[in-house]
C-alpha cells in the first residue's frame, strides 16, 4: 500500500476553483482594456488627434470627474456614421489591390489643422480584405482606419503606418501579436503585415498566420531562447543544412556557409579532440547515435556545446546523412565553475574559521583557566561562571579578575572586548593581563581604568580596539567597594532578597579615545550582600531589546537567593537560559562574609 495519501477531489477542486478565479479576473481585466482601447480610438477620431493624445485626454476626463478611466470610457459613445461619399478610385489602385493575395487596403492620409497625419481613410480594399474581427471589404471602404479597426491604435500599427508614409521606408512585421477591439471585446491574432507608400497613399496588406507557420515561428523562438541549433550533413552530396542558431554557436557569417564535418576538428579545443574523433567514429563506423559535449574556439571565445548526433542509414545500413541537435551550454558551465569556486572559497573560509576557533579556545583556556567554581578571598566568597557562545564563530572576549593584591584589598573586575573570535580573544588577553600588571601599582580603580585605556589605544596604532569593563577594589577593613565603570553594564546589589542596579558614573568605553578620565564610585556593603557583575551575553537576546533583558535579570535575581554564590549563578542561568545564549556569558556573584 502506498505511504502517500491519495489525491482527494476536494484538493483538485480547490485548485481548479483558484485557477478559474484567476482566469475570470484576467478576462475582466481584458474587457476593461478593450473598453479603454476602443474609447481611445473613438475619442481620437472625434477630436482628430493621435491615439496618445486621446489617451491623455481620457486620463484628464477621469481625473476631473473622479471616476475610474474605464467608467469614463464606457460613456464615450461611437460617433454617428457619416454618409459615405462616392470615392473615385483610380483604376491602377484597384488593379494593384487585386494582385495582392492577402487582405489589402489602399489608404490616404487624414490630417489635423496643422497638417500632421493623425489617421488614414480607407480608399479601397481588395475582395480578400477581412479584418481580424470579421469585417469585410464592403464594411471598410470610406471609413477612417481607426473606426474600421480600432486595434491599430493600441497595437502600434497606426504609428508604423504614419512612419512609412512620412519616411517612405516600407515595413514587414512577421509574427505580429495583434489585438483587434470591437464592441468591447478583444480579438487577438498573429499577423504578417506589410506596408509601403505608393503615390500619395499607403498600400497595406496582412494575413493571419496559420498553425504550421505558428509552430515554425514558435520553434525558431524556442531555438533562440534555449540556444539550440540543428544541422544535417549529406555525406553523398556533401551538402550541409544549418539553422540560424548553428551559425551563432560556431561564430560564422551566413555568407561563409555551414561548416563541413572535415572542418569541425579545426575549431575544437585541442584537449577535446579525442571526444570529437570518438563521436565521428561512433556515427560512421559503429552507426550509433551519440551524445557528447565538447568545446570549440570561435571569434567570440570558447563555447561549450552539448551535441546529440545520429546517423541516417540507407536500406543497406550505410550512413548517408548525419544529423545533430546542438545546444550552447556555455552559461551553464560558467555558473558551475563559479559555484565550484564559491564552494572552494567557503571551504577554505570554514577551515580558517575552525582553526581560528581552535586557537581562540586554547587562548581562552590559557587566559581563563577557571571557568566555574568558588574563589575564597578576604571577606568574600566569589562564584565564577564563564560560558562560551553557542555558535563557534561568536566566541567573544568576556573576561574577569578576582584576586588579592599586596595592600590587602581585593581586585574585582569584569569586562568584554568588542568583537568575536581570535581578534576578541587577543584583545581580551591584552586587557586582562594589562590590568593585572597595573593593579600592582596599588592605584585606585579610576586611575587603573585611565592607564588601561592608554595601553589599549597606544598598543594598537592604526586600529580601533574597544572594550568595556567594571574595575573596583573591595576593602575588607571598611567593607567598601570602590569602583569605576568604563562603558559596562551597571553591577547589581542583592540585599535582603531585593536586587537593584548600583548607581555609578558611566564612563567612556576603553579604547574609544586616547585621553579619557574616569570617576570613582564608593558603594558601602554589609555582610550577606551579594554583588553581581556580569557581561551583556546574559541579558541580550535576538529580537529583544536590552531593557527587557535587564528586567528579566532583576526578576531572576529576586528569586535566586541563598548563601552559595555558585548555586545562585546556576539559578540565574536556568531562569534566563544563559546556557543557550548566542554570545559569551560571564558572571561573578560576590558574597560579603
Amino acid at each position: 500500500m502506498s505511504r502517500f495519501p491519495p489525491f482527494s477531489r476536494y484538493e483538485s477542486g480547490a485548485v481548479s476553483a483558484r485557477v478559474r478565479d484567476l482566469l475570470v479576473r484576467l478576462r475582466l481585466h481584458m474587457r476593461d482594456q478593450a473598453i479603454l482601447d476602443e474609447a481611445i480610438a473613438r475619442l481620437a477620431t472625434e477630436l482628430n488627434v493621435r491615439p496618445g493624445e486621446a489617451a491623455d485626454q481620457l486620463t484628464r476626463m477621469a481625473r476631473h470627474s473622479g471616476l475610474a478611466p474605464v467608467e469614463v470610457a464606457k460613456g464615450i459613445e461611437r460617433p454617428p456614421d457619416e454618409p459615405r461619399q462616392p470615392v473615385d478610385v483610380p483604376v491602377w489602385v484597384t488593379g494593384m489591390l487585386e494582385a495582392v493575395h492577402a487582405s489589402a487596403l489602399y489608404l490616404t492620409p487624414v490630417k489635423d489643422a496643422t497638417g500632421r497625419v493623425v489617421d488614414f481613410l480607407i480608399l479601397a480594399a481588395n475582395r480578400h480584405a477581412r479584418t481580424v474581427a470579421g469585417r469585410a471589404a464592403a464594411e471598410l471602404i470610406g471609413y477612417r482606419l481607426m473606426t474600421a479597426s480600432p486595434g491599430v491604435a493600441g497595437s502600434g500599427l497606426l504609428d508604423d503606418y504614419i512612419g512609412v508614409f512620412e519616411t517612405g521606408e516600407p515595413i514587414h512585421r512577421e509574427g505580429l501579436e495583434f489585438v483587434e477591439v470591437l464592441d468591447y471585446l478583444l480579438w487577438p491574432a498573429t499577423l504578417s503585415v506589410r506596408a509601403a507608400r505608393v503615390d500619395d497613399g499607403l498600400l497595406v496588406s496582412w494575413r493571419t498566420m496559420d498553425d504550421e507557420e505558428m509552430l515554425v515561428s514558435g520553434w525558431e523562438r524556442a531555438q533562440r531562447l534555449a540556444e539550440l541549433g540543428w544541422g544535417e550533413w549529406n555525406l553523398a552530396t556533401q551538402r550541409t543544412l544549418w539553422t540560424p542558431q548553428m551559425y551563432e554557436m560556431f561564430g560564422r557569417e551566413r555568407d561563409e556557409g555551414p561548416m563541413s564535418l572535415e572542418e569541425l576538428p579545426a575549431v575544437v579545443v585541442p584537449e577535446d579532440l579525442p571526444i570529437v574523433e570518438d563521436q565521428v567514429r561512433s556515427l560512421l563506423e559503429h552507426r550509433e547515435a551519440v551524445e557528447t559535449e565538447f568545446r570549440i574556439q570561435q571569434r567570440h571565445g570558447v563555447r561549450h556545446l552539448s551535441v546529440f548526433s545520429e546517423p541516417i542509414l540507407d536500406a543497406d545500413g550505410v550512413p548517408v546523412k548525419v544529423r545533430c541537435l546542438a545546444q550552447d551550454v556555455t552559461k551553464n558551465r560558467r555558473r558551475e565553475r563559479a559555484l565550484a569556486v564559491a564552494h572552494e572559497q567557503a571551504h577554505r573560509q570554514r577551515q580558517r574559521a575552525e582553526e581560528e576557533h581552535r586557537v581562540t579556545v586554547q587562548l581562552q583556556n590559557t587566559i581563563l583557566p577557571i571557568r566555574r567554581g568558588l574563589i575564597h578571598l578576604p571577606g568574600l566568597t566569589v562564584g565564577v561562571r564563564y560560558l562560551p557562545g553557542e555558535e563557534l564563530i561568536r566566541l567573544g572576549g568576556d573576561w574577569f579578575k578576582a584576586r588579592l593584591i599586596p595592600d590587602g584589598r581585593v581586585l574585582l573586575a569584569i569586562g568584554d572586548a568588542m568583537g568575536h573570535g581570535l581578534t576578541a580573544a587577543s584583545i581580551m588577553l591584552q586587557m586582562r593581563s594589562g590590568l593585572a600588571g597595573l593593579a600592582y601599582t596599588q592605584a585606585p580603580a579610576d586611575r587603573l581604568a585611565t592607564w588601561l585605556n592608554d595601553l589599549i589605544v597606544h598598543s594598537n596604532e592604526g586600529v580601533t580596539v574597544t572594550g568595556t569593563a567594571v574595575i573596583g577594589h573591595f576593602d575588607p577593613g571598611d567593607c567598601t567597594f570602590r569602583w569605576t565603570n568604563a562603558g559596562h553594564l551597571a553591577p547589581l546589589l542583592i540585599r535582603d532578597g531585593r536586587a537593584v542596579p548600583i548607581d555609578g558614573t558611566q564612563g567612556m568605553m576603553l579604547g574609544a579615545f586616547d585621553v579619557t578620565e574616569y570617576r570613582m564610585t564608593a558603594t558601602q556593603l554589609q555582610p550577606g550582600d551579594v554583588l553581581l557583575l556580569y557581561t551583556d551575553g546574559i541579558v541580550e537576546r535576538r529580537g529583544q531589546d536590552l531593557e527587557a533583558g535587564m528586567e528579566a535579570l532583576l526578576q531572576a535575581a529576586h528569586l535566586c537567593t541563598g548563601d552559595d554564590p555558585e548555586q545562585m549563578i546556576n539559578c540565574l542561568l536556568d531562569r534566563l537560559g544563559g546556557d543557550k545564549a548566542e554570545d559569551d556569558v560571564c558572571v561573578l556573584a560576590v558574597r560579603v562574609l
